[in-house]
């Protein structure tokens, strides 16, 4: 009998490799960061091998970790970064330009062009997005009009496009599987959420051909099989999703209404709305939650660009501290901020905002803030990005209860603590944050038959630890004004 199912967590910073046993425990975990190349000013690009690189070394680590081998894993489950954009050619599988990220802001004027021509409706109506350069399909563009050939030779059916889990699914498979799911296709600007196909209109008014882009599948289901060399045996790829819908499941939140939040290098809160869409009047994205037995789930999502990157930000460009860990020490080192506040909007602001061009700000600086006082505020960014989210979906979607979260950072407890706080709502924490790779296991253990139901998935997933908020009302509204203030210096 198979043992393991693995989850492939390719990340926008690093790739991660996590073997999941039949009771959903983690036995063994490698990860594996990978360059980040920043060519111009808001530009984010990896290269598409280290991408690929990254993530085979940690899955080969993993298993070897175990003593397993391939004939021990029940099938390959993949959860990635959405949005970032590869083409590569169809022959040689050589990309014709770096992996544009999500982060990048290199189509902003694209994307401000659109609107002021009217179609953001358009496009809202379709794909349940709006006009940002976060998206896929401004992203392929730019690498038509400004990579020699590439459009001509897409017109003749030499090139494919993918989003990551699309590049990685069509290397693991020896490029025998061109394909994404529902959740990465419903992120590209390109997919018709309400007929579930690509949207021909789009196509047409941003050139690009629909013979590059993948097949779109269920995320638990087929994706053909691993080739024999990469694991030393043939694995079934049998589900694949977006991080964060792959988050979204990972929790459990199999209900509408259902609400998680990940701290990741971004934020990105979710609500599961069922079988149709809801349509958002407060900057919110309508997005597909996942795909299973011919069925769409629908969700409501919140985007913030820069969550926990700012902790790296404070570790690799600022140096003020070493690891991440210790900023939890030091913003218990001072009782508050002494009024600084940090807008991390380093590559502009996403939800509710959706203000490209915005840029970081720290305010409120004077000779008595130190270096707690800047990690704290880094910190209490966080939580307030968060805040501004789930305002705007208890505006579109009514009141619910309390919020599951996930992520790197939810393993801070300050930020948890400072979370509920600000929210005035208990937060729960998972005993395993690690819900993207979970989620990618969950659905492709139901792809293979590992796991029967969602129920019992459930029943493998209820230990979580809760944060109760402490802080007064007149507190709270006191921080959240200052915040408010911050943002506006920001986004002018």
């Amino acid at each position: 009998m198979k043992k393991y199912i693995l989850s492939l967590d390719q990340g926008t910073t690093s790739s991660r490799a996590i073997l999941f046993d039949r009771n959903g425990e983690k036995v063994s975990t490698v990860q594996k960061e990978y360059p980040q190349i920043f060519p111009g000013n808001g530009w984010v690009e990896h290269d598409p091998a280290d991408i690929l690189e990254s993530q085979l070394q940690s899955a080969r680590e993993a298993i070897a970790a175990v003593g397993a081998s391939a004939e021990d894993i029940a099938a390959v489950g993949i959860a990635n970064q959405r949005e970032t954009t590869i083409l590569w050619d169809k022959t040689t599988g050589k990309p014709v330009y770096n992996a544009i990220v999500w982060q990048c802001r290199r189509t902003s004027e694209d994307c401000a062009r659109m609107e002021r021509q009217g179609l953001t409706k358009f496009f809202k109506d379709k794909t349940g997005l709006l006009i940002d350069p976060y998206f896929s399909a401004t992203k392929i563009k730019w690498i038509f009009d400004n990579v020699s050939g590439v459009r001509e030779r897409a017109e003749r059916g030499e090139i494919l496009f993918g989003t990551v889990d699309c590049w990685l699914i069509w290397n693991l498979t020896g490029g025998k599987v061109h394909a994404t799911d529902y959740s990465n296709a419903s992120r590209t600007m390109l997919f018709n959420i309400h007929t579930l196909e690509w949207d021909r209109e789009i196509l047409g008014l941003l050139g690009i051909p629909a013979c590059i882009l993948p097949e779109v599948r269920d995320c638990s289901g087929d994706f053909g099989e691993t080739e024999e060399s990469i694991f030393g045996g043939k694995i079934r790829i049998a589900g694949c999703a977006g991080d964060q819908q792959a988050a979204l499941f990972g929790q459990c939140c199999f209900r509408e209404g259902d609400v998680k939040n990940t701290y990741g290098t971004g934020g990105f809160l979710l609500m599961n709305t069922g079988g149709k869409p809801v349509e958002s009047r407060n900057g919110l994205l309508t997005t597909i939650a996942w795909g299973m037995d011919g069925k769409v789930t629908y969700a409501l999502e919140g985007s913030v660009f820069v969550s926990g990157a700012v902790v790296k930000w404070l570790r690799d460009e600022l140096c003020i501290i070493n690891t991440a860990e210790e900023t939890e020490e030091l913003a218990r080192n001072v009782a508050d901020t002494n009024g600084v506040y940090f807008v991390p909007a380093f590559v502009g602001m996403g939800a509710p905002y959706w203000k490209p061009d915005a840029r970081g700000v720290i305010t409120g600086l004077t000779r008595g803030a130190n270096r707690c006082h800047i990690v704290r505020a880094a910190l209490e960014a966080i939580c307030y990005q968060t805040c501004d989210v789930l305002k705007a979906m208890e505006e579109d979607a009514g009141a619910f209860g309390n919020v599951k979260v996930d992520g790197g950072a939810s393993n801070n407890n300050f930020i948890m603590e400072f979370q509920a706080d600000i929210l005035g709502r208990t937060v729960i924490r998972p005993r395993n944050v690690e819900s993207t790779a979970t989620g990618a296991a969950f659905l492709a253990g139901l792809g293979c038959g590992f796991w029967n139901s969602k129920e019992e998935l459930g029943g493998i997933s209820d230990k979580f630890k809760e944060f109760i908020p402490t802080m007064s009302e007149e507190r709270r509204a006191e921080l959240l004004d200052g915040w408010k203030k911050a943002v506006e210096c920001a986004v002018r």
